[in-house]
C-alpha cells in the first residue's frame, strides 16, 4: 500500500508551471492540499467554507497577502481546517476571521486598518504560535473556543490587545501584549483561560481585566507600566492569581471588587522589594490618583521624614520620636480611604509596620451597649490592627458633642488614647471626617490631639477632576464617552459642587450608574439589536437624561 503525501501547489507569478495567483491554486487544490506561495505581494482576499488546506511561504520568502483598503477579511473561513505558516497578512478589516474551524496560525504577521486582526469563534481546537500582531483595533479575539496562543506578540492596538469571551478557555503562554489604547487582556462572559508567563505593559487602562462571571487562572505573569490597575476582577468573577508581578500601575495593583472571589497567592499583590523600588512603586500609585495635589505632597513629606530617620538610625545618629498617626479631614468621596490603604503599604515598605494590613471601622465597631463593654470592643479592634492601619471613619461621632450616647463614645476615645501611646510604634491610627467636626473630636480628650502627627486636608475634587474620574469609570466598564458629553459633565459638577451634601467621587459614581441606565433605556427603544459600537457609546443625551 502506498501512502501519498499531501499534494503541493506552487504559486509563483511569471514562473512556468506554477499558478499565477493564490486564488487559482485554491480553485484546484484538493482537500488536504498545500499551497506554497513564492515571495511577493498578493492583493487577494478569500472566503473558504468546509475546506481543508495549508497556505505557507515557499522557501522562506516574504509573502504578503494585502487586503488593505477593503472592509472585509483577507481570509474568512468557516468549517474544515486551515493552516497558515510564515505569511504576512495586511487587512482593511480583519486579517483572519475563523468560525468553527480547526485553525493553525504559525510564524505569521498580522495587521489591520480597522477591526480585529484575528478572530476565532466556535473553534473546537486552534493554535496560534510565534505570531506578531502589530496594529489593529483589537489584536486577537477568541470566543467560544479552545486552543493555545504561544509566544505571540500583540502591540500597537487601538483598543484591547487580546479579548477572551463567551466561555472561551484557551491557554496563553509566553505572550507579550503592549501599547494598547484600552486593556491588555480582557476576559469576559464566562471565559476560563489559563494565562501563564505572559507580559502586559503600556496599556491606557487595566493590564488584565476580568468581568462577567469569568474564571481565569493567571500564573507567573508580569504586568507593568499600565494606566489602570494591573489586574482587575469584577463582581461575580473568580479564578486564581498565582505568583504574578504588578509594577507601576494604578492603586491597588490588583483590584478585587466586592463579590469577586479569586484566589490571590503572594507575591502577586505587588512586586515590592525591600529597597526603594517598592517604595517608589507605591508612591507612583498615590501620584496616579486623580487630583489631591496637597494630599500627595503631605504624604510624600511624611514618607521623606520617615525614610531619612531610618537612614539616620542606620548611621548611628539620633532620631526623634515620630508619630505615624494622622487626621484626614474633608468631605466624603475625596479618596481618604484609598490614601489610607496606600499609607499602610508605604509604612510596611519602609519597615515601620510589620504587616501593613488595613482595618476600617466606625462608631458601631467600637462602642458597646453598657459601661465597660466599649473598652473591651475597642481594645479587641485595636489589637487586631497591630502591624497595620486602623482607619476610623466619621470619628467625630465618638465625641460627646457629636455622638448619641456620648459617654460610651467617650469611653472609646479614652481607650484609644491610652492604646495609641502604649503601642505607638506598632500601629498607625487614622481618624477621618468633616473638617469642623474633627476639630470638635480632638477636644474630646486632653491627650488626643498630641497623639497625631499632623492633619491632612482633603479638598473637594474640581469639576475637571470629576470628569476624569467618570472617564476612568467609563473605560473600566468597557464604555466610550462621547466627546460632546465632557462639557455637559463639567457643567453639571460645577453646578452641584456648592451643595452641602456634595459627595465628590461618590456623586461621580452615582452619575455614571445613572448614565448607564439612561443608555440602556435609549437602546431598548431602537427596535433592533444594537451594534457593538452603540453598546459601548455613552452620549451627551444620556448624560443630560441624568443631570437634567
Amino acid at each position: 500500500m502506498t501512502i501519498m503525501a499531501a499534494r503541493t501547489l506552487l504559486v509563483a507569478p511569471g514562473r512556468h508551471g506554477a499558478y499565477p495567483t493564490i486564488g487559482d491554486a485554491l480553485g484546484n487544490a484538493p482537500d488536504g492540499g498545500v499551497v506554497a506561495i513564492a515571495e511577493g505581494t498578493y492583493p487577494e482576499t478569500f472566503e473558504l467554507a468546509g475546506r481543508r488546506l495549508t497556505l505557507r511561504a515557499h522557501e522562506g520568502g516574504e509573502v504578503v497577502l494585502d487586503g488593505t483598503g477593503g472592509d472585509w477579511p483577507v481570509l474568512a473561513v468557516r468549517g474544515g481546517s486551515l493552516a497558515l505558516h510564515g505569511l504576512t497578512i495586511r487587512a482593511g478589516a480583519a486579517a483572519v476571521q475563523a468560525e468553527d474551524v480547526e485553525l493553525t496560525v504559525e510564524r505569521c504577521a498580522l495587521s489591520t486598518e480597522a477591526g480585529p486582526a484575528l478572530v476565532v469563534r466556535g473553534c473546537g481546537r486552534f493554535t496560534v504560535n510565534r505570531c506578531t500582531v502589530d496594529g489593529a483595533d483589537q489584536g486577537i479575539v477568541v470566543e467560544s473556543s479552545s486552543g493555545r496562543i504561544d509566544e505571540t506578540t500583540v502591540a500597537n492596538i487601538a483598543g484591547d490587545g487580546i479579548v477572551l469571551g463567551l466561555g472561551a478557555d484557551p491557554e496563553l503562554r509566553n505572550c507579550v501584549v503592549s501599547d494598547c489604547g484600552q486593556r491588555g487582556v480582557y476576559v469576559y462572559r464566562y471565559a476560563r483561560p489559563v494565562i501563564e508567563s505572559c507580559e502586559v505593559s503600556r496599556t491606557a487602562h487595566d493590564g488584565i481585566s476580568v468581568a462577567q462571571q469569568s474564571r481565569p487562572e493567571l500564573r507567573r505573569c508580569k504586568v507593568h507600566d499600565v494606566g489602570g490597575v494591573g489586574i482587575a476582577f469584577a463582581a461575580g468573577c473568580a479564578g486564581a492569581v498565582d505568583s504574578c508581578q504588578v509594577d507601576n500601575s494604578a492603586a491597588p495593583g490588583i483590584l478585587v471588587a466586592d463579590g469577586a472571589t479569586p484566589t490571590v497567592t503572594e507575591p502577586a499583590r505587588r512586586a515590592v522589594s525591600s529597597g526603594d523600588s517598592g517604595l517608589d512603586d507605591l508612591l507612583g500609585d498615590l501620584d496616579a490618583m486623580v487630583g489631591l495635589p496637597g494630599v500627595k505632597a503631605e504624604v510624600h513629606a511624611v514618607v521623606d521624614e520617615i525614610q531619612v530617620n531610618e537612614w539616620r538610625r542606620h548611621a548611628g545618629l539620633s532620631v526623634g520620636t515620630v508619630s505615624h498617626h494622622l487626621i484626614f479631614a474633608g468631605a466624603p468621596g475625596t479618596g481618604k480611604t484609598t490614601v489610607a490603604r496606600t499609607y499602610g503599604q508605604l509604612l510596611k515598605s519602609l519597615g515601620v509596620l510589620s504587616k501593613g494590613q488595613f482595618r476600617e471601622v466606625s462608631r458601631r465597631d467600637l462602642v458597646g451597649q453598657y459601661i465597660g463593654h466599649t473598652a473591651e470592643k475597642t481594645s479587641v479592634v485595636f489589637e487586631e490592627s497591630l502591624g497595620g492601619v486602623l482607619f476610623i471613619d466619621e470619628a467625630y461621632t465618638l465625641s460627646r458633642q457629636a455622638g448619641a450616647g456620648g459617654d460610651f463614645g467617650q469611653e472609646a476615645i479614652d481607650t484609644l488614647v491610652k492604646l495609641m501611646e502604649d503601642h505607638r510604634d506598632e500601629v498607625a491610627v487614622i481618624v477621618a471626617g468633616y473638617t469642623a467636626e474633627m476639630r470638635e473630636f480632638l477636644d474630646a480628650n486632653p491627650g488626643l490631639a498630641s497623639r497625631f502627627s499632623k492633619t491632612i486636608e482633603f479638598e473637594n475634587y474640581s469639576p475637571e477632576d470629576l470628569v476624569q474620574i467618570v472617564g476612568r469609570m467609563v473605560a473600566a466598564g468597557d464604555y466610550r464617552l462621547d466627546d460632546a458629553a465632557a462639557p455637559v459633565l463639567r457643567e453639571h459638577f460645577a453646578r452641584i459642587a456648592a451643595d452641602p451634601n456634595f459627595g465628590n467621587a461618590r456623586d461621580a459614581r452615582r452619575l455614571f450608574e445613572g448614565v448607564r441606565k439612561a443608555q440602556s433605556q435609549r437602546l431598548r427603544l431602537l427596535g433592533r439589536r444594537p451594534e457593538t459600537a452603540e453598546l459601548r457609546a455613552l452620549t451627551a443625551r444620556d448624560v443630560l437624561a441624568v443631570t437634567g
